[in-house]
């Protein structure tokens, strides 16, 4: 199996600083060319990126998932009362992932609602929502309703709108250079992670919406880890218990500061076990991570790399355990970032552009038992052994 570091150098990330990226705001942060910003239809949404900008390192919070107060048959969210209509839809993408919705809008739900809404993702995975008006009201909107749920994530090296450094900007720019970027190095665009494991409290609720797309392509997959680990034999699941990864985000900030970008916060390193539980749901799932899982620290180089490569592929090739988000205007998707996995898909090659937003809650730290559950200790002597 190749390196981690060089996967994460090679492969095309539209959220990252791209060296084409040659504009400047009025306050002088870096953002897209100046093509680019009159042809962007949310100009409020484009990337920056600010120099002068520094966060502190993240330390271990406790957290309790809004989740846990929801009504036992989400009647807060599909009620009059809160969809403000009986007309609307719920449709499962498939048994075991997925629901789209059509007739709620988001913006319109009360906090019993989003209690509910809480809970729903963490049964469902992924949740998709139709014609909504979400994007109109803005960024402090968005991030608004996101803070009700938990903290939020400020990623350390990708775009996002002046003032609003919750906001993860991922945008691919109008121009051949950045359609040709994206398979420059690569005959393929697949890129199957989780965000942002390497932070001690993993992110857990996500909403991510685009704002412009092209006609068609761009979709998003998915991938059901309970699933995964729930297909895997009582002996390997036995052999996984008491193993854990070692997650970074040293290699992205180095790609990222090579291209020219920044770093708002110094770069971490954290343990989380291969298998972990949902505090809400209480089903144990795989937490892998090929683009910052770098070796399992039990094991010898080659065992780990070999176990990795195995966990990866098992997740990857089962397309009967993923689906399949096809992008639409005024579609916002909800998941939770823990128990799914996900890449993009870059299979339009017309100079169009693709803007979207993603804003991420800070979970619980991921534990094996949920004994450990908001334990600051938890995992303390590993970390000694390794000297983090």
């Amino acid at each position: 199996m190749a390196p981690v570091a060089a996967a994460v150098e090679d492969k095309y990330d539209a959220s990252q600083f791209q060296p084409s990226y040659s504009g400047k705001t009025k306050r002088g942060s870096i953002t897209v060319s100046q093509d680019n910003q009159k042809l962007a239809l949310y100009p409020q949404y484009l990337p920056t990126w600010n120099p002068l900008q520094k966060f502190p390192p993240y330390k271990f919070e406790k957290y309790i998932d809004k989740g846990h107060q929801a009504s036992d048959k989400f009647e807060n969210l599909f009620s009059l009362g809160s969809a403000k209509s009986t007309d609307y839809t719920v449709k499962r993408l498939t048994p075991k992932l997925g629901s789209e919705i059509d007739g709620i809008q988001l913006s319109q739900l009360d906090d019993k609602a989003k209690l509910d809404l809480a809970k729903f993702v963490a049964e469902r995975g992924v949740v998709v929502f139709k014609n909504q008006d979400f994007n109109d009201k803005g960024p402090q909107f968005a991030i608004d309703f996101m803070n009700y749920f938990g903290p939020l994530h400020i990623h350390p090296t990708s775009g996002s709108p002046e003032n609003f450094p919750q906001m993860h900007i991922t945008f691919r720019g109008a121009s051949q250079d950045e359609i040709d970027t994206a398979f420059a190095k690569n005959t393929n665009s697949i890129s199957w992670h989780s965000d942002c494991s390497y932070s001690l409290n993993a992110l857990q609720l996500t909403l991510f919406s685009c704002l412009q797309l092209p006609e068609s392509g761009g979709d998003t997959l998915f991938a059901n880890t309970v699933e995964a680990y729930n297909r895997l034999s009582p002996a390997m699941q036995e052999r996984l218990e008491g193993l854990h990864i070692l997650h970074s985000s040293v290699e992205q900030a180095e790609t990222n500061k090579k291209a020219g970008g920044i770093t708002r916060r110094e770069p971490e390193t954290n343990i989380h076990p291969i298998v972990r539980v949902n505090p809400l749901t209480g089903k144990k799932h795989l937490y892998v991570n090929k683009e910052f899982g770098r070796r399992i620290i039990e094991l010898k180089k080659e065992e780990s790399d070999y176990l990795l490569k195995f966990l990866y592929d098992h997740i990857e090739g089962a397309q009967d355990l993923q689906i399949r988000v096809s992008w639409q205007p005024n579609t916002v998707v909800l998941w939770n970032n823990a128990t799914t996995v996900h890449t993009p898909c870059v299979d339009f090659d017309e100079p169009v552009i693709r803007h979207a937003y993603r804003i991420s809650v800070m979970g619980e730290r991921p534990v094996s038992d949920l004994k450990y559950l908001n334990d600051e200790n938890y995992l303390k002597e590993k970390y000694e052994e390794l000297g983090i």
